[in-house]
């Protein structure tokens, strides 16, 4: 066993009766010494029977004595704080009581002698609990998992967490490091404190794995500034508010806390607006796809609490899949769940999963949604988004489902870039069998972007304002429709009670946000100043990188502007138009053709022939314009 296992490991009541151990060591040889020092050692030699009782009667009469104060009780860690008045009280009570018995014993040492006893004493109690505190911080900082710590600023705030620090075992303070040159070279707390300009050798140097900045009083850009740099070396960056508003009624986590992004988008309390779906989904059997996916994991969520017979997941990506089987068993531990690994493209596995597990309703989540890296790789993003739910779609109709309902998105309104037209395709195909179907209920749901999502504006803000900016646009007009992925996921969920067939369901979503609008008062939120031509001396820029390939400046919910309401009236049912049965036949021949062949060019051409792009609708608007 190693002694920091040995240390460790100690108990309460041994840890006592090592301080008992101690203190009857401390107080014969105090004594010992005192009559050295005084010059009356030889003559107690001579009454060695006098001599061995006052040495015994010291030893015992300190030991209890302490343990009557509690002296034993009290950690090394807060000794010098509350312990020296009872070391005080013990070296005095152990000398009277030493003086008191040698008067009786009649041993001649003067009473002088027992003063200059307690002294020593006291001075051997304190050494001890001292000397024994730093070996046992030594054992303890050759253990494993010790957080090795730099507090950035050595003023009132950075003394008092030294001090707190001193307490706790788990993290050892490496030094100081404060702007302040009165204090550099200075040690405090047992610290060295260092210049600024040192923080990078002292964390390389002495392994340091956090810094706290301990600077209540700068501003939230001071302090972003300065944890930016020191990412940078490797370790982890803390702020600490000062300890009075830590006492005080101030509500810290309001200080510098950004604004709700849905209080900026005015998205709050609209998910609360839509009714409950437990009855649709209740006792049914579930699946749904790109289960591990920001819109598919919380369909699973609100479905757990629908109470199904049976929930399936699906989702090519193992961890995602893992992590949402996971959560979902500690959240409902009774409800049968199956957890499946693979791809909707995959016709067999479809047809198979769906007859074996009796599934009663579909929710088609699965999707490369990523505009940017499906432009790059546009024959895996119509693979997976447009013959993926094609080959699901029959699938479900084979086995005799009852409701499927495909995820869409606003930008398979008039698209710009391939992942938006692969979910026009995908629709359009889920329409055909929708017109063709007498026992499954084929719906849509189209929204807008949703806030948190994967590959979403506001958590790439979010990242980059921590850093320290810049934000990047891509242009200065660019405005997106904006929902919470509780409302996306109730809507979807709704879809399926409203749907009669073939039914394209469009969410209210209020206005559209511009974006630049949105970064400014993301940044604000946060406490930083954006910086520009106005205000060269801000903190976080705003940068324009131009518009990506694809990327559409206004996106837009509605083909058709004909709308018709349903039960709920922040969900309306679009009225689209769609191909007919040949049509589709031959879009999805000509397309699979192209993803077999690999060719991008052919399968361009087919988007190009069967969906309405933004380009068309902008040259037949000129073209009819008077």
């Amino acid at each position: 066993m190693t002694l920091y296992s040995f240390v460790s490991h100690l108990g309460d009541q041994n840890k006592r009766l090592f301080f008992m151990a101690i203190d009857l060591l401390v107080a014969p040889l105090s004594l010992l010494l005192t009559l050295f020092l005084l010059q009356s050692l030889s003559q107690m030699i001579q009454q060695p029977v006098a001599l061995l009782t006052l040495l015994v009667f010291a030893s015992l009469f300190c030991a209890s004595t302490a343990n009557v104060l509690g002296l034993h009780r009290l950690s090394l860690n807060a000794y010098e704080s509350s312990g020296i008045l009872r070391s005080c009280l013990v070296a005095a009570l152990v000398a009277v009581a030493c003086s008191s018995l040698s008067f009786v014993t009649n041993t001649g040492l003067p009473t002088a002698l027992f003063a200059v006893f307690a002294m020593v004493l006291l001075i051997g109690i304190a050494m001890s609990r001292l000397l024994l505190r730093q070996l046992v911080l030594a054992i303890y900082r050759t253990g494993p998992g010790r957080t090795r710590l730099i507090i950035y600023g050595a003023g009132q705030t950075g003394l008092q967490l030294a001090a707190a620090l001193r307490a706790g075992d788990d993290v050892e303070l490496v030094a100081f490091v404060d702007d302040n040159p009165k204090l550099q070279s200075l040690t405090l707390m047992g610290a060295a404190v260092y210049a600024s300009s040192r923080i990078e050798d002292l964390v390389n140097r002495k392994e340091v794995n956090r810094v706290v900045l301990a600077m209540p009083s700068a501003t939230p850009s001071t302090h972003a500034k300065i944890a930016m740099r020191l990412r940078r070396y490797g370790c982890e960056v803390h702020t600490l508010p000062s300890f009075a508003d830590l006492l005080t009624d101030v509500d810290l986590s309001k200080r510098y806390s950004p604004v709700p992004i849905d209080e900026l988008l005015g998205r709050t309390g609209l998910d609360e607006d839509l009714p409950a779906v437990s009855h649709a989904y209740q006792g049914h059997r579930l699946l749904v796809t790109g289960a591990g996916g920001s819109i598919g994991s919380e369909l699973c969520r609100q479905l757990v609490a629908c109470r199904p017979s049976h929930l399936v997941l699906l989702d090519h990506s193992e961890l995602a899949l893992y992590s949402i089987e996971k959560e979902l068993q500690s959240i409902a531990p009774d409800l049968p769940i199956t957890a499946i690994l693979g791809s909707v493209c995959d016709r067999k596995m479809m047809e198979s999963l769906l007859q074996q597990n009796q599934i009663e309703v579909v929710l088609h989540a699965a999707a490369y949604k990523h505009v940017p890296m499906v432009e790059k790789n546009e024959i895996a993003g119509l693979q997976n988004n447009v013959i993926g739910t094609k080959t699901l779609a029959d699938a479900a109709r084979l086995a005799g489902v009852e409701r499927f309902i495909l995820v869409s998105s606003d930008k398979a309104v008039r698209p710009t870039n391939i992942m938006g037209a692969s979910k026009r395709l995908a629709e359009m195909a889920v329409q055909d069998l929708a017109t063709r179907s007498d026992g499954t209920m084929f719906s849509m749901v189209r929204f807008g972007n949703v806030m948190g999502s994967s590959g979403s504006v506001i958590p790439l803000f979010e990242e980059q304002i921590a850093r320290g900016g810049p934000v990047t646009l891509t242009h200065n007009d660019v405005a997106r429709y904006f929902m919470t992925i509780s409302e996306a996921a109730r809507l979807v969920l709704l879809a399926g009670t409203f749907s009669r067939g073939g039914d394209v369901f469009v969410l209210d979503m209020g206005d559209l946000v511009p974006i630049r609008r949105l970064a400014r008062q993301m940044i604000e939120g946060a406490g930083f100043e954006v910086r520009d031509e106005g205000n060269p001396d801000g903190d976080v820029e705003i940068k324009v990188t131009g518009l990506r390939p694809g990327e559409k400046l206004i996106e837009e919910l509605l083909i058709s502007p004909d709308m018709l309401t349903t039960p709920h009236p922040k969900i309306l049912r679009a009225q689209e138009g769609l191909l007919s049965e040949i049509e589709i036949a031959t879009a999805l021949k000509d397309l699979r053709l192209a993803i077999e062949e690999n060719d991008a060019s052919a399968a361009r051409d087919v988007i190009k022939r069967w969906v309405e792009t933004q380009e068309e609708a902008d040259r037949e608007g000129t073209t009819n314009a008077p």
